[in-house]
């Protein structure tokens, strides 16, 4: 069992990330990574992205190494009209047997039309915020558990994996500091609907490495680091230092997108995720498996970028991808 290390003395720190790597060396990879560039990253762009560059964009992620990727979200049209084309995703990429293929649901229409592919993990989304829920889910806090809990209800029936996010769990944009127990309540809540997973989602991108080790060691006084994982928006540009943090703490899963894609359209100012390749080159710095191969993951977060005609938001992309392929 690795035990997480304290963030004072760089010792302490090296002797934690170099247990982590003689694990993943003999067994499995050390930090898991969960791609949502797919869905978190291209709901939020400003035009709609074409299925089959969304397609081919999905099978150069399994290509990297990757063992867990978002893929697109069953939601209204009408309220994020980017996936629309979900069905048509889902059902177009090339599934690998050893990677995990999730979609986002929203309500139980959202999860009869997963059902309608084949899909074999849900992602759940909830807040702890009043305002934002009414802003993002337009219904209170407690009215979205409750709708959460019909979706798990029907998951479980089908023998689903559900996963599931809580937004803002350090600030909102309209309520402002969250309080870290309003999380340990909402991550508690979500475990016993039948999450196997919580990704705590700083959505705006405000937390500080203090603010999140004082949201997280209040979960764990409840919940073990296992069962949680860390999803940091980069807005002032603390979500490695933020992941860091996390990982100090025993957490050992992590959301990105690659090149950094996503925002939230519920959020003004908010922007993308931690990018995909500056998290792999920063644990690969540190000794640490990920599985993921660097070179492939700025193969396609360069081709996603061309694709929506924007730079990329990762340094390490923009730094490497003419080495590698110029």
């Amino acid at each position: 069992m690795v035990r997480p290390f304290r963030s004072s003395g760089l010792l302490k720190k090296f002797t934690k990330w170099t247990v982590l790597r003689t694990m993943s060396e003999e067994s499995q990879t050390a930090v898991k990574i969960v791609e949502v560039g797919p869905r978190d990253g291209l709901q939020n762009e400003p035009v709609n992205v074409p299925t089959e560059i969304k397609i081919d964009f999905i099978n150069k992620l399994s290509d990297t190494g990757l063992k867990a990727i978002e893929v697109t979200s069953f939601v209204s049209p009408k309220w994020v009209p980017q996936m629309a084309d979900n069905t048509q995703v889902y059902a177009g990429i090339s599934k690998k047997k050893d990677i995990d293929y999730s979609v986002l649901v929203p309500n139980i229409n959202g999860l009869e039309s997963a059902l309608s592919v084949g899909i074999k993990e849900i992602a759940v989304f909830g807040t702890v915020s009043e305002s934002f829920a009414r802003k993002n889910t337009n219904c209170s806090v407690q009215e979205g558990f409750d709708r959460i809990k019909k979706i798990a209800d029907l998951a479980k029936n089908h023998d689903l994996k559900i996963r599931g996010y809580i937004s803002c769990v350090v600030g909102c944009p309209y309520d402002g500091v969250i309080k870290p127990s309003a999380v340990t309540k909402a991550v508690n809540s979500l475990l016993e609907l039948g999450c196997y997973e919580v990704s705590l989602g700083d959505t705006i991108g405000v937390g500080t490495k203090k603010t999140i080790h004082a949201m997280i060691k209040d979960i764990l006084r409840t919940t073990k680091p296992e069962s949680l994982a860390i999803h940091c928006h980069d807005t002032y540009g603390q979500a490695l230092a933020n992941i860091c943090t996390a990982l100090d703490l025993g957490v050992t899963v992590v959301d990105s997108s690659v090149s950094g894609l996503g925002g939230c359209p519920y959020a003004k100012g908010a922007t993308g995720n931690v990018a995909t390749e500056d998290l792999v080159y920063m644990l690969h710095g540190l000794g640490v498996n990920t599985g993921v191969d660097l070179k492939k993951l700025i193969a396609a977060g360069h081709f996603i970028s061309t694709a929506i005609d924007r730079p990329t938001a990762s340094k390490v992309n923009a730094a490497l991808y003419s080495k590698y392929f110029l």
